[in-house]
């Protein structure tokens, strides 16, 4: 399978997903949750004790003669007249519900639980915390120095890994690949979030900067394990053999590996994203997407970006 040789075709499909991204990013901009632009964290809990049945629990809550915790949807249809901006909902066991909005406001915060008490009188506040603005901006400090940080460890430990192969391309440009392929992959999974945001208003905030850094880890350990295969290769072949035939070679002999083992991370995020809960959904769902394009760039376009950079060299020597 020639798949260096066919490197033009990926570079096209890589680069309009990328620019794509880009553009929609500047246009249309990430949607920030609470953890980035402040805002109120409240937890309630409903009462555990049972009740005379309300209109607004359920039938199966009225034959039980109990009453049934509230959905998200019946959270957030009974409290929308508010006005509350950014509004998440949560569900979590014994009866508690969280939400998150923008806004610090107490007058706020207790019309929310009279709204909550129509349910069967009985939420009860266990917490309120306020995320501050001057917190937010310094959560963005962080979320991009550590992505950036991230980012130059990886350059330097993937060029000092591959030092003494430095023939024929040197050990920096490994480096450079595999971060170019990096970029391109965080870059995608942000535009798909920003798609979401637009269109589903789902909110980021810190758990897709966990993600973002976990897809940066996968991803470099299947690059890592293609580049490993070209550095054996190398050292095992003649002067003469062509650089871009051993690229190929080493894909064509790690593919397998690459594939099955990114399948079954594959499969377990789907799980995850369909039945793990609201929580943990968009999370496992960046780091689904970003698992899925990390498994491509490895393969078509870290080590396609050797042979370029190999080629190019060739030509300015000339």
């Amino acid at each position: 399978m020639d798949i260096i040789g066919k490197r033009k075709y990926t570079y096209i499909f890589s680069g309009a997903l990328t620019l794509l991204s880009l553009i929609i990013l500047v246009t249309w901009g990430l949607k920030l949750g609470i953890d980035f632009k402040g805002g109120t964290l409240m937890e309630v809990q409903f009462s555990k004790e049972v009740v005379a049945p309300t209109e607004e629990t359920s039938q199966s809550a009225e034959e039980a003669g109990e009453f049934k915790t509230p959905t998200r949807e019946e959270v957030e249809n009974k409290i929308k007249d508010i006005g509350l901006e950014s509004l998440n909902v949560q569900v979590s066991d014994n009866n508690v519900v969280i939400l998150r909005y923008i806004g610090s406001d107490e007058a706020l915060n207790e019309k929310v639980i009279e709204k909550l008490n129509e349910f069967d009188g009985t939420a009860e506040q266990l917490r309120v915390d306020f995320v501050g603005s001057s917190v937010s901006n310094q959560l963005k400090r962080n979320a991009i120095a550590a992505a950036i940080l991230a980012v130059i460890g990886i350059a330097l430990y993937i060029a000092w890994a591959f030092r003494k192969v430095s023939y024929p391309v040197n050990s920096w440009q490994y480096g450079g690949s595999a971060i170019v392929a990096l970029v391109h992959d965080i870059i995608i999974v942000i535009g798909f979030f920003v798609i979401l945001g637009k269109f589903y208003n789902v909110e980021v905030g810190v758990s897709f900067i966990a993600a973002l850094l976990t897809i940066l880890g996968y991803s470099v350990n299947d690059t890592i394990v293609v580049y490993d295969r070209i550095r054996e290769n190398l050292i095992r072949a003649s002067s003469k053999e062509n650089f871009e035939v051993i690229v190929n070679r080493s894909i064509g002999e790690t593919l397998a590996r690459s594939i099955n083992t990114s399948l079954t991370v594959i499969i377990v995020l789907i799980v995850i994203v369909l039945f793990g809960g609201e929580s943990i959904r968009y999370f496992s769902l960046a780091l689904l997407v970003g698992v899925t394009f990390g498994t491509y760039s490895s393969i078509f376009v870290a080590s396609a970006l050797l042979v370029s950079s190999y080629n190019w060299g060739l030509k300015r020597g000339k």
